[in-house]
């Protein structure tokens, strides 16, 4: 077996995580709160800022160095939803930013002050087909006037800033559904309360999700990122760099069950032998390693091709759904070998189990990955 990749930086997480243990995180579950002191761990220690080059006051590596995070991160039974979009969101700003929005914001947000952990895309009327959205900005002197809604926006309420997608032209006036979009880079801390509402949604994971609203909204025309119109490419960017590292979040998760599911086996005795003696036991337990270990050499491939700046669309969604499957197996196979202690919240396994879950569904579905490999990659027909 191949050795993973950024030894040093695997090895320094972990020992940040060891500072985080399961009781942290169920205290944390139980109420829905934000994990500020972990983020903030994160972000002192340079974590967060891996991707930032170094003129900005980041490490400047690649993506591989991203993934290699994110995976230690879950593996050692953390988190990294709370804080994996500033690696992602930031790249639409350091891709396509202007360099006086790079210097006034990069540095800010590699040292902390700044939170850019916000990413409004997906609005109720639209879901996963970004050409539908109907939040528009109108040009009004030198700001735009925003009116819409998003949903399923997380961490809208602990971030400064939001990577915001728009419609400045409509659908029918474009040439092609996916012209005529923008992207503003939105300051939270002045929008609250002066056109921007935010209401938090619970749901069965502590992911900070929320609902916006926006009721004319003054974003200034100097937050625009690249050109007027030409969003949607500039989104595609964060967006294949989104899956590539949730995926490897998702290897870590796979790589948690599997290393918890295996310590009990070898640990639990019934009727005078450890459980792990069974065939029953073992064979699904080899086969979670089987899978994962597939899932994170196309992760890897994925990661390595983004970095070289090669057209990665495809690899990135093929990565998010194997991972993303390799996680789900092997955290019902978890629950499996814990038997009924799989439920107890003292072992972390259901609240991993209810976090690995939502990969199937986001940031996009399984279903839809396989209609873009069959429609981009196989050539078959759209259905639409």
């Amino acid at each position: 077996m191949t050795e993973p990749s950024y030894p040093d930086i695997r090895e320094s997480v972990r020992r940040l995580c060891a500072a985080f243990p399961g009781e942290y995180w169920r205290a944390l579950d139980r109420e829905r709160a934000y994990p500020t002191d972990f983020v903030q761990t994160l972000t002192r220690e340079g974590f967060l800022s891996v991707l930032i080059p170094e003129e900005y006051g980041g490490s400047g590596l690649g993506l591989g160095a991203g993934i290699a995070i994110l995976e230690e991160v879950h593996r050692s039974g953390c988190n990294g939803g709370a804080a994996h979009a500033q690696m992602y969101t930031m790249g639409t700003l350091l891709r396509h930013g202007s360099a006086a929005q790079k210097a006034r914001y990069l540095p800010a947000i590699a040292s902390g002050e700044l939170r850019l952990q916000a990413f409004g895309v997906t609005e109720p009327t639209s879901g996963t087909d970004t050409t539908r959205i109907r939040t528009f900005a109108r040009r009004d002197g030198d700001h735009y006037v925003v009116s819409g809604q998003k949903i399923w926006i997380s961490r809208a309420e602990h971030s400064d800033l939001m990577v915001l997608l728009v419609r400045t032209t409509p659908r029918d006036e474009v040439a092609k559904p996916s012209d005529g979009m923008s992207v503003l880079l939105v300051d939270m801390r002045a929008a609250v309360g002066n056109g921007l509402t935010i209401r938090p949604i619970r749901t069965m994971l502590n992911h900070a999700t929320t609902e916006l609203f926006f009721d004319d909204l003054r974003v200034p025309v100097e937050n625009l990122i690249g050109e007027e119109g030409k969003g949607f490419r500039y989104i595609l960017d964060g967006m294949n760099a989104e899956r590539i590292l949730i995926a490897s979040e998702c290897i870590g998760d796979a790589r948690f069950f599997i290393d918890r599911a295996s310590a009990y086996a070898k640990e639990r005795s019934v009727f005078g032998r450890a459980i792990g003696e069974n065939q029953g036991i073992q064979f699904p337990i080899a086969r979670a390693h089987v899978q994962a270990t597939a899932a994170a050499a196309v992760v890897d491939k994925a990661a390595a091709m983004f970095d070289a700046g090669e057209p990665c669309g495809s690899e990135a969604n093929m990565s998010k759904l194997l991972a993303s499957e390799a996680s789900w197996y092997a955290a019902d196979m978890c629950i499996q070998t814990h038997g009924g202690f799989g439920f107890a919240e003292e072992y972390d396994v259901e609240r991993k189990f209810r976090e690995t879950r939502l990969y199937q569904v986001a940031p996009i579905s399984t279903n839809l990955i396989l209609s873009h490999v069959a429609t981009h990659v196989l050539g078959l027909p759209k259905s639409f």
